[in-house]
């Protein structure tokens, strides 16, 4: 059975994406932590992250270190926040939330409902960072 992120990735559940290559996708959380939250995934299914080919873990953080700096620049944040948990769903992927303190980085404190223009907005701005980076 497919993972709630393939179904994303194939296009059978909405998804605002900000990256995709032949290796991974990066799309914006449902349950942001911050305006700017991003998830990093592989588009093969791999539940845990040290179960991933070590190409494909360098190619991840790769691309999480190039969203992290369009990030960085679209929201004018001190940090941003990279947490690799695993526990929500079954499919490696990496959180990246633009943070200016450390309470930020807690998942008790994700939104519980979103404003689907609001991501679409904040995806924007990546994407514009990303186009200019």
């Amino acid at each position: 059975m497919s993972t709630v992120f393939t179904r994303i990735i194939n296009g059978e559940i909405p998804g605002t994406f900000v990256w995709r290559d032949d290796l991974c996708v990066a799309f914006m959380s449902i349950n942001p932590m911050a305006d700017g939250h991003v998830l990093v995934v592989p588009i093969e299914e791999v539940d845990k992250w040290l179960d991933c080919p070590p190409e494909l873990v360098a190619h991840l953080f790769t691309v999480s270190r190039r969203i992290g700096i369009a990030q960085q620049s679209a929201f004018d944040c001190d940090r941003v926040g990279l947490i690799i948990a695993g526990y929500e769903v079954p499919h490696t992927h990496i959180h990246l939330i633009p943070t200016i303190h450390m309470g930020q980085l807690a998942f008790a404190n994700a939104a519980t409902s979103v404003d689907l223009s609001a991501i679409e907005a904040c995806a924007q701005r990546i994407r514009e960072a990303l186009a200019a980076g």
